[in-house]
């Protein structure tokens, strides 16, 4: 993995880090297809919507997206994370309002799982997301959760896990988002006291109609993966993983098709 502090090869960055130290920042995973980022757009749009949430000065917009493009044109498919960080500052939890932000990226080859087409299997995660409306939504850099979840299970044939909140409504996968169709009906998780809003997600809301569904956000529960026709997850490297199987104790879930998931693959490929 090659990366870049502030615009210049590095690997280190201060100890006095807001980001270090208190998680204090926000980052972007985003796909290198063909030297571009896919989806920039969307997360750019996340990224300084994240920093007005967090009252964080964003870095400028023209400098970050040269250094961007710069880097992904050096691999033709990769991963490339972003990190947007307050900055360094003073010790104590109350930001001075005059640190300057540090951005971060790192470019890296693509994961053994990025682009499945096969069907994927899913487990549900012992640990339970907290609610809390202030950072829903939001990829922050806290994300102890999605680890300590993710140590759940060392089995190479289970790629995700799905969490549920501490009221038992699923919210997402450790690293995805979840969609469930039944009919044209085509429903995520509503995502206003937890989880992660990621870009495919939007892709996918925003694409539906026009393949014929009605996308919708509500609260979903387990028993709704009974019900479900289709089941597939997303995030912004993988995009579109259609899932075969849910393997639990008292829950044993093998969706009917993947007529939804390879439509909406099908126009992801062709950006």
């Amino acid at each position: 993995m090659t990366a870049w502090v502030n615009g210049r090869r590095a690997r280190r960055i201060d100890c006095r880090d807001r980001g270090l130290q208190y998680g204090d920042g926000l980052f972007e995973t985003m796909r290198v297809r063909h030297g571009v980022v896919r989806l920039l757009e969307y997360h750019l749009e996340r990224l300084y919507s994240g920093c007005r949430r967090l009252a964080i000065e964003p870095p400028a917009q023209g400098r970050l997206r040269g250094e961007i493009a710069r880097v992904a044109a050096l691999r033709r498919d990769a991963v490339l994370k972003l990190i947007v960080s307050r900055g360094v500052g003073a010790r104590g939890y109350r930001p001075s309002g005059r640190e300057r932000c540090t951005r971060i990226l790192c470019l890296g080859a693509l994961p053994p799982h990025a682009d499945p087409r096969a069907p994927v299997r899913l487990r549900i995660c012992r640990l339970r997301l907290a609610a809390n409306p202030g950072l829903a939504g939001l990829k922050t850099l806290n994300r102890l959760e999605s680890v300590l979840a993710r140590a759940e299970w060392r089995d190479p044939r289970v790629l995700e896990g799905l969490m549920l909140d501490t009221d038992g409504n699923l919210v997402c996968g450790t690293m995805s988002n979840l969609f469930v169709r039944r009919g044209s009906r085509l429903t995520t998780p509503l995502l206003d006291r937890c989880g992660v809003e990621g870009v495919m997600r939007r892709f996918v809301l925003e694409l539906a109609p026009r393949l014929g569904l009605q996308p919708a956000m509500r609260r979903l529960r387990l028993q709704d993966l009974g019900a479900a026709e289709e089941i597939f997850m997303s995030n912004a490297v993988a995009g579109i993983m259609p899932v075969g199987e849910i393997r639990q104790r008292a829950l044993r879930i093998r969706p009917a098709g993947f007529e939804a998931a390879r439509a909406l693959r099908a126009h992801l490929d062709a950006l």
